[in-house]
């Protein structure tokens, strides 16, 4: 579909990816009929209540490559035998529905559990030690790649917006001086543990390919790493399993301060996208860039 570019400049809201959503189930012949949206984050997922699917709607035509990437990474790891997310193999992939790309997926049925952080370093393990094919074109880690269209596009105070600017400038001086020993491989870019499900046979599942890459993967350790030595969101004993099932503790190493900072001011402007759907997500951003003026402060920010 053409582009209208005025509503691509609205803001990706529920009720826009709802409309991108009933669109998309009509042109790929599906039953929109008390579809769910079950998060709106970099992108909106839906899950359909006809089939038995998940409808991932991104934000903007600038994602169509992304989504592509997304379609060819599920059938690589489907080749490996690798646990992962699963497209839907008889609809078109990805669809661009009024600029917005929608790629559809086999619905994961959870068990009764969460994955643990030992987990999660087990699937990491596992993924980096596999060999990307030649015939997939993978992008490289780009810790930039949204901040700027972020930060263009987001309904924050001018005082706000110049700070993160201004941050923005700092941590790409800083990520020009890191230096990796570590070869490149598979990586998957987002790895917290809520990119892990638990299916009701108890298989482990990884999904969200949106920023899956080949790079190093120290990209992948950087979030589970700052979550618990910045934020404290897991135990010790979690952080331990995490560490012992993949083998390094990411905090050891000379860029982890830098790798700190690019993780922190992403989820900032991650969560920057959404203020504008409720006081508890504004109430969020204001904590996290209120921790970001004051490195030396506490973090006392919330899981969202």
């Amino acid at each position: 579909m053409a582009v209208d570019a005025a509503r691509s400049e609205e803001g990706f809201t529920s009720a826009t990816a709802t409309r991108v959503m009933v669109a998309a189930c009509r042109a790929a012949g599906l039953d929109d009929r008390g579809a769910e949206l079950i998060r709106l984050g970099e992108n909106a997922l839906f899950r359909l209540a006809s089939v038995p699917v998940i409808m991932r709607v991104a934000r903007a035509p600038e994602w169509l490559t992304t989504a592509r990437k997304e379609v060819a990474v599920s059938r690589w790891l489907a080749g490996e035998g690798f646990s992962a997310a699963r497209i839907i193999e008889d609809l078109e992939q990805p669809l661009l529905i009024d600029g917005h790309p929608v790629t559809f997926w086999h619905l994961i049925v959870e068990g009764d559990r969460k994955a643990s952080y030992g987990e999660l370093g087990a699937v990491l393990r596992d993924l980096h030690a596999l060999k990307v094919p030649a015939g997939l074109e993978l992008p490289s880690f780009d810790p930039f790649d949204k901040q700027q269209l972020r930060l263009h596009r987001a309904v924050i105070p001018e005082d706000d917006k110049a700070f993160l600017r201004k941050r923005w400038y700092e941590l790409r001086d800083k990520y020009a001086e890191l230096r990796f020993e570590t070869p490149k491989g598979p990586v998957h870019g987002d790895a917290h543990v809520q990119n892990l499900m638990v299916d009701d046979h108890g298989q482990v599942v990884l999904i969200d390919f949106e920023a899956f890459c080949f790079d190093h993967p120290e990209w992948d350790l950087m979030v589970t790493a700052t979550e618990h030595h910045s934020l404290g969101w897991q135990t010790d004993q979690q952080y331990a399993d995490f560490v012992d099932a993949y083998g390094r503790d990411l905090y050891d190493w000379h860029g982890y301060e830098t790798l700190r900072g690019l993780q922190e001011f992403g989820m900032t402007t991650w969560l920057m996208q959404n203020i504008q759907e409720d006081e508890g997500t504004a109430a969020e951003f204001r904590r996290r860039i209120a921790g970001l003026r004051n490195d030396d402060a506490p973090r006392d920010w919330n899981p969202w």
